[in-house]
């Protein structure tokens, strides 16, 4: 099993006199800064001039400079921006800056496992990717709980690396959850198979797929958008609380006979595979990589159009509608789901 560490594994005061710039103030980088900033760290923020986040940092609390000030600021540059971007801001704005002894982190090994991003040699170079999103990094921290991380160190030029990380795992909160440790390559690879074979491309296929069925076949829309798509997070819920077997025990047995007999009926097992080792494939030997990257180059004209059709989709206007009209949220209890 991978190593797993807590907070009893990690010394917050590694980080004490290490100045921290959270490049980006999106969903992970407003929750590793506000963290950061309450678990007592030097931390600013590093946004591009006239970036319309710059006033809500402020208005947190937290110091905002441009991306190249807080580079030449900090000790620790954790680059929280969008993987399509981050080879061109480092190259202009962060590079230029980094000195020996410096971290450079991410929270995902996209750019360094591509080498669209090739740190120098005397810098350390860390991964610490909370297995969430980044308001529920903010919102577990704030209750006192944590989203779990992963860690992974690339390269470890002062031999501190691996405590850094630790460090700055429990302060977001990761070492309260658990911090397993990877590698940039696994991280990757795996992250980048999970959505788009299962969590993005996989369910959402099935579930436009299952609401036109059911649309086609004569019912209702709503009720289609309620059993092929609400329900989805029920489900998940309880898998998440308790795994699959959690999930069987709190739906009928009806419906978990149906699972048995009709799962694989849907995603016939062995054809289902081969498309999965197919995905996989093209993720390890860096073809998907490559289509992402001449993508943004060329403008996003099939991502853009793609968007736009999904927009467009009547499982994405009946859901819509359904959920200005109905009171539902957040607040769930994965207990009380049924089918």
């Amino acid at each position: 099993m991978a190593n797993m560490y807590y907070e009893k594994d990690c010394d917050l005061g590694k980080l004490d006199g290490k100045k921290i710039a959270i490049i980006g103030y999106g969903s992970q980088g407003h929750a590793h800064a506000l963290n950061l900033k309450d678990s007592g760290c030097d931390v600013c923020v590093g946004l591009r001039s006239g970036s319309r986040n710059w006033e809500a940092a402020e208005q947190a609390g937290l110091k905002v400079r441009t991306i190249s000030e807080a580079a030449q600021w900090s000790d620790i540059v954790m680059i929280l921006i969008n993987d399509e971007v981050q080879a061109e801001v480092y190259q202009q704005e962060i590079a230029p800056y980094l000195e020996a002894g410096n971290v450079l982190m991410f929270a995902h090994g996209f750019n360094i496992h591509f080498k669209q991003i090739v740190p120098p040699k005397d810098v350390d170079v860390i991964m610490i990717a909370p297995k969430g999103p980044g308001h529920t990094v903010r919102s577990l921290y704030t209750g006192g709980k944590g989203v779990p991380c992963l860690l992974a160190v690339e390269q470890d030029a002062t031999g501190k690396a691996h405590d850094i990380g630790l460090a700055y795992a429990a302060g977001i909160g990761g070492a309260r959850g658990g911090v397993m440790e990877t590698t940039f390559q696994d991280e990757t690879e795996t992250d980048l198979f999970g959505e788009q074979a299962i969590l993005c491309g996989g369910v959402v296929e099935l579930m436009k797929l299952g609401f036109e069925t059911l649309v086609e076949a004569g019912y209702a829309p709503e009720n289609a958008y309620f059993e092929c798509i609400h329900e989805m997070k029920l489900i998940i819920d309880l898998i998440n609380k308790g795994g699959v077997a959690m999930m069987n025990y709190s739906i009928s047995d009806t419906a978990e006979y149906g699972e048995y007999v009709s799962g694989s009926r849907i995603l016939p097992y062995e054809e289902t595979k081969r498309n999965m080792k197919a995905v996989l494939a093209d993720i390890q030997d860096g073809v998907f990589a490559g289509k992402w990257i001449a993508e943004n180059k060329n403008g996003r004209t099939f991502f853009n159009a793609k968007r736009r059709q999904l927009a467009n989709h009547p499982m994405e206007v009946v859901g819509a509608e359904l959920r200005r009209n109905m009171l539902w949220g957040d607040d769930v209890d994965p207990d009380t789901a049924s089918n």
